[in-house]
């Protein structure tokens, strides 16, 4: 489907809607519904956003505009090519850059609504204008989320600052493979959550942050926030039986740093929660302390194909036991 109407009638809208917000700061604008016209900008912003959508330009084009002058007609009778009269400037061009289209046309309305104190649209306007930006420049995306989250916070609004959070977080992972920042909104967000008694959104948080933190050898801030969710879940009939998993990582993060952590980190949990120690995964842990004490890396090998038999490794699993089999001698780098 052509949409190309609609985005020239979106540039139009822009370039209108610039127009009123420059003539509402004028002394005759001012004196003549100067507020009023700054709304209708308002409007028209949000309306050519829509419409850019609609066209899919979200990053913008470039359009070269050809005029001919009234003055300078060139004459009929002459042989000379276009090419040449275009040097001849006779003909003017003129460029009109339309920027980052659909993210850019929401900005300007959230700046609008900021100047009309209408705060909550103004939010609104600056997530839109995020995920219209993500599709093309996530860095622009994270600005315009950031926006939205001092505004949202401002408000008191630390749920929806926190959901945000995690989108910018998300951003960070996927689009720009930064995991330290990925890591800090994901602590924000926790924190946002933890203040509004969503204990169950802040614990998903928390681990996406201590499977990071481990994946960056931080194992000692990876083993606190498994330990703080599993202490956290144990108790609640309907979260319990997650309990075993947590404390099974935060085990692997212990075994990582030294084999006597591991072993009392085992005995404290089936202390803690006495279901543990019936779980597959403490029986797993036992069987690779005792592999590794005696640096038998068939053992240790063998007990894992056991385990992965019947319930899969993840990943991030599967990272953890590597790094620990590796501290056994004679170890050729794989679990197979």
């Amino acid at each position: 489907m052509d949409n190309s109407g609609k985005e020239k009638e979106a540039i139009q809208l822009m370039a209108d809607a610039d127009k009123k917000v420059k003539t509402s700061g004028s002394f005759l604008g001012g004196m003549f519904g100067g507020p009023h016209k700054v709304e209708e900008a308002c409007e028209m912003y949000c309306r050519a956003a829509n419409m850019f959508k609609m066209a899919k330009n979200w990053n913008g084009t470039l359009l070269c505009a050809l005029f001919h002058t009234k003055h300078e007609s060139y004459p009929k009778h002459t042989s000379t090519s276009t090419p040449e009269r275009l040097k001849s400037n006779i003909f003017k061009v003129k460029c009109v850059c339309v920027s980052p289209a659909a993210g850019n046309a929401f900005c300007q309305a959230a700046r609008i609504h900021m100047q009309l104190q209408n705060k909550h649209d103004s939010a609104t306007s600056f997530i839109d204008a995020g995920n219209a930006f993500k599709k093309a420049d996530p860095s622009e995306a994270i600005k315009c989320l950031n926006a939205a989250v001092d505004i949202y916070t401002d408000m008191g609004r630390f749920t929806i600052a926190a959901k945000h959070h995690i989108t910018i977080a998300e951003i960070y992972e996927s689009e720009l493979v930064d995991i330290e920042k990925a890591i800090a909104h994901y602590e924000q967000a926790a924190d946002y959550y933890k203040g509004e008694e969503s204990n169950s959104s802040a614990n998903k948080c928390l681990l996406k942050v201590g499977a990071y933190a481990a994946q960056l050898e931080q194992y000692a801030k990876a083993i606190e926030i498994y330990e703080q969710v599993g202490s956290s879940t144990m108790d609640n009939p309907l979260l319990k039986y997650s309990a075993k998993e947590y404390f099974f990582k935060a085990s692997l993060c212990h075994f990582i740093v030294d084999e006597l952590n591991a072993k009392l980190a085992v005995e404290k949990y089936e202390e803690m929660f006495p279901a543990f120690s019936d779980s597959r995964e403490c029986k797993l842990l036992k069987k690779l302390l005792d592999a590794h004490e005696e640096q038998n890396c068939e053992a240790f090998t063998e007990a894992i194909k056991e385990f992965d038999s019947i319930s899969r490794l993840d990943q991030w699993q599967t990272t953890m036991l590597l790094r620990i089999k590796k501290t056994i001698q004679g170890d050729e780098g794989d679990l197979k």
